[in-house]
């Protein structure tokens, strides 16, 4: 466990909307753990699974003591799968980035993961057996063809509300329109409707995830070798998300090497016992165990 997201000023917790719950340095000796780019939990908090940019699910049950992560247990590891059922023997085709819990639970249901590299969304489902073989991909929109290997689908999260429910949102880590926005799209059936995101800063979007009420949490990366990462949260209201629309959002927070934060590519959200929302996150520690780590973190938000 950490004993506070703050590396100087241990007793703070709160950040504007956001309180600081409590987050946990996870290790394990197993080679396939680490790498962890997307992540989705069920309604309570409880159990999760992951996927990382090197072809791995993971799924386990999250342990709380006094109301904080304490650690995982019943974790399992496998390989995703190609069509016919083996592993992804080619690197461009394992390298998972997000993924949503679309119905069900992390034990038995169903799930959207992104892909990129070889550029993919592609729906499977999740039990006994872990995850299985895809059952379908979506269409790629045309404009998105042109995202870079990678730079593509690294935040996509499913409208839980409003006008657009049961749409998929996907925003490109670096696929900029002329004025210098992130692209991103609505996708509805087989129709592909584009927005674009306001570049802040620099920062590159890494995961998404929906809300409830329709409103999506947007996790966003920078990195400099002079100033180290950098890691930020936006919350995109319902009603900004449109077809052509220029999308800013609010800024929850911002932060970076004074703070307990890494490579932070995953974020999912629940409800707690008292009904409020917690922001769940995780990082890419691009297996390098020496210099970097796989943490979760966790945030209330305040309605």
């Amino acid at each position: 466990p950490l004993a506070s997201f703050e590396k100087l000023d241990t007793s703070r917790t709160r950040y504007g909307r956001l309180e600081w719950i409590g987050g946990l340095v996870l290790t394990s000796n197993d080679a396939r753990f680490g790498g962890w780019s997307g992540l989705a939990l069920d309604g309570d908090g409880s159990h999760l699974v992951a996927v990382s940019d090197a072809g791995t699910w993971m799924t386990a049950d999250l342990i709380y003591r006094d109301g904080r992560p304490h650690g995982l247990t019943r974790a399992r590891l496998g390989p995703l799968k190609s069509r016919e059922g083996g592993p992804l023997r080619r690197d461009r085709d394992r390298d998972a980035e997000a993924v949503i819990l679309m119905s069900g639970t992390p034990e038995k249901g169903q799930l959207l993961i992104s892909f990129e590299q070889n550029h993919r969304l592609g729906i499977f489902n999740i039990g006994a057996n872990g995850v299985s073989p895809p059952l379908r991909y979506l269409a790629i929109p045309k404009d998105a063809r042109r995202m870079q290997s990678l730079k593509g689908f690294e935040a996509v999260a499913k409208i839980r509300s409003g006008r657009h429910k049961g749409a998929i949102v996907a925003f490109a880590e670096r696929l900029h329109d002329r004025n210098g926005h992130h692209a991103a799209w609505i996708l509805s059936g087989e129709q592909a409707k584009q927005f674009s995101l306001t570049d802040i800063a620099g920062f590159d979007p890494t995961d998404a995830v929906g809300l409830a009420n329709g409103d999506l949490i947007l996790l966003e990366r920078r990195f400099r070798w002079t100033e180290g990462i950098k890691m930020r949260i936006r919350l995109i209201r319902a009603g900004e998300i449109a077809p052509g629309a220029v999308i800013k959002g609010e800024v929850l927070i911002e932060a970076n090497m004074a703070q307990e934060i890494d490579n932070m590519e995953a974020i999912s959200a629940h409800r707690a016992r008292d009904g409020s929302t917690v922001l769940t996150l995780m990082s890419d520690d691009n297996f390098n165990g020496f210099l970097q780590r796989t943490l979760l973190l966790q945030f209330r938000l305040e309605d």
